[in-house]
């Protein structure tokens, strides 16, 4: 057994955890239906938490020659990007074992596809729903909100099904080193589909038998991360329909609301500004230029990563603000939304806000009328 984790209780009592193992596998399996966050599969730095519906538990596939369940999985989950994620627990000692589950996940990465058309999955989760005796329509708005398209959530799990875009989890109390290996191996090689191990330990308290779960992610090497990374920049082209779509799943309806505000401000001041899509997780967005000169100049990006960024020296280039007072004007009216340029012109920063650090309409409001006020003075300098 390891080293414990210490808690600090009240009157700053310390008490010790002490690594357990579970009773049986069964158990690890219960823990991950009730309390899916343990999977922890949300990528380094990433700003949303990741949020998962229950499918089916020990779920099949029908062969096509013999119209029989041949492959099965421990559980199907579904994140709020519509990615089938299938989740195998393996026993922490049995390498035959571990062997056999590391070749049927792969059946199902390679079979799931063929044989598992998005109807299927739509019953068995309406089945699974209604086994637990609750409500299919209750539990997907429990999921996403009462504003999501239920039907474009489904059409979506169909394309990432299509595209090969699943993702393969193996949890385990304690992943071997071989596992590990295996892992990360298959993650760097395998795009658009991902693979990750899961270890979930148990530690428990001997004096009154508190429980606590520590789960830790394998297998999201920076190699990995970088080379699925750049194959989404150069894979994925971002418009006005696909963005809106991708933001609302991850962030909700009504920050979606003012992105969608902020997108039709630029748009109806077409040509005197332009708007311009990205690719890719990095640049998917849409930057907002201005004309000056010929030239276009940025006057922010809106990315998927629910930021709002400006770049200080390209207002620095920008007459008026090329000019001490204004550009000590412009200073404050961009503080008074979040955004803070450097004293000096020549220093280059990138300031940005989250959107959803916007307390309410009123907020955004601001926010719209100052950029009105940039886009005023750069106009009203060329007169």
């Amino acid at each position: 057994m390891s080293g414990g984790i210490y808690l600090i209780q009240e009157e700053d009592r310390l008490v010790e955890m002490t690594e357990k193992s579970y009773d049986s596998e069964a158990l690890l399996q219960e823990l991950l239906e009730k309390y899916p966050n343990l999977l922890a599969v949300d990528r380094l730095g990433s700003r949303y938490v990741r949020r998962w519906l229950l499918v089916k538990r020990v779920a099949g596939l029908a062969s096509e020659e013999i119209g029989l369940q041949q492959w099965a999985f421990d559980r199907l989950f579904l994140d709020q990007h519509a990615i089938p994620t299938l989740v195998a627990v393996c026993r922490d000692h049995d390498p035959q074992r571990r062997r056999e589950i590391i070749g049927q996940m792969l059946d199902y990465a390679a079979n799931a596809v063929v044989y598992w058309p998005v109807e299927s999955i739509v019953a068995h989760f309406e089945a699974n729903c209604r086994s637990q005796n609750r409500d299919p329509e209750q539990v997907f708005e429990e999921f996403l909100g009462v504003n999501a398209d239920e039907e474009q959530f489904w059409q979506r799990v169909k394309t990432n099904l299509q595209a090969g875009k699943i993702r393969l989890v193996f949890v385990a109390a304690q992943i071997a080193p071989e596992l590990q290996r295996v892992v990360e191996f298959l993650n760097e090689q395998t795009d658009p589909a991902e693979v990750l191990a899961v270890e979930i330990k148990q530690y428990v308290s001997s004096e009154d038998g508190m429980k606590t779960l520590v789960s830790k992610v394998i297998g999201q090497t920076a190699e990995a991360q970088q080379k699925k990374s750049s194959a989404t920049r150069e894979r994925r082209q971002w418009d006005k329909h696909s963005f809106l779509s991708e933001y609302s799943i991850r962030y909700g309806p009504d920050e979606a609301e003012w992105v969608e505000q902020i997108y039709h401000w630029a748009d109806d001041r077409v040509p005197l500004l332009q708007v311009s899509w990205g690719t890719g997780d990095t640049y998917g967005g849409f930057s907002v230029k201005i004309e000056q000169n010929q030239q276009y100049t940025e006057l922010f990006f809106l990315g998927i990563d629910g930021a709002l960024q400006i770049a200080s020296d390209h207002y620095a280039n920008l007459h008026p603000f090329d000019e001490e007072d204004y550009w000590h004007e412009l200073r404050g009216k961009f503080s008074s939304i979040g955004l803070a340029l450097p004293t000096n012109p020549s220093e280059r920063r990138l300031p940005n806000f989250q959107l959803s650090t916007l307390t309410d309409e009123a907020a955004l409001e601001q926010v719209l009328t100052t950029f009105d006020w940039v886009v005023d003075t750069i106009k009203n300098s060329e007169s």
